[in-house]
């Protein structure tokens, strides 16, 4: 069973999801063997969702791993819109071009590879989008340079600040020292932003 929503949910919530198709389908398709840490279609239809709904022309991915979740988000880019994903692993980052290719949208998708919070500093912004999902430990350390680089009302998405439900204390587990207590400023508003977390596993 899934760890926060059924499993019996989740299927019901793939079958209407129809967004996809050729190379997302196939990248899923190949990921189920390689076990790689990528967004499932529901996630990534909802990805290209928000950014439609803010009009994004410009979008920064962080984690960018083998191009799935960057084909979702490039294909809501308006034309001469962009894409900058950063990738640590050269190798993933390599193939991902390759996807970026077969998808279509390369003319639109910026590649970076290394150390996400080194490159930020030479990033420049404003961007309408940011979606984070790399090293789950520089999510807060690389907080307030992501909330400096999106524009008046962007939007910040950030993956897996629930742990796969280890954010929740526990009998034998204080808040303190949950893997979500170094997370939880991600999720609480500052003086810049308003927040909200939400479910998806």
């Amino acid at each position: 069973m899934g760890l926060i929503v059924p499993d019996a949910i989740e299927r019901y919530l793939a079958s209407l999801n129809h967004a996809g198709g050729g190379v997302l389908d196939d990248i899923a398709r190949g990921n189920r063997e390689r076990g790689l840490p990528l967004v499932d279609a529901e996630v990534g239809a909802l990805l290209r969702t928000l950014a439609i709904a803010v009009n994004a022309a410009r979008i920064l991915e962080i984690g960018t791993a083998i191009g799935y979740s960057g084909i979702w988000l490039a294909g809501a880019l308006p034309p001469g819109g962009m894409l900058i994903t950063m990738e640590m692993d050269e190798a993933r980052a390599r193939e991902a071009r390759e996807n970026f290719a077969r998808a279509g949208v390369a003319d639109r998708v910026s590649v970076v590879v290394g150390d996400a919070q080194l490159k930020l500093a030479k990033v420049s912004g404003p961007f309408d989008v940011i979606f984070q999902d790399g090293d789950k430990q520089q999510y807060e350390p690389m907080l307030d340079r992501l909330v400096a680089l999106l524009r008046p009302r962007g939007l910040l998405v950030t993956d897996n600040v629930l742990w796969d439900g280890e954010i929740r204390p526990t009998p034998t587990r204080s808040p303190g020292t949950t893997r979500g207590s170094r997370l939880t400023p991600i999720c609480s508003p500052r003086s810049c932003r308003c927040a909200t977390a939400c479910p998806f596993r």
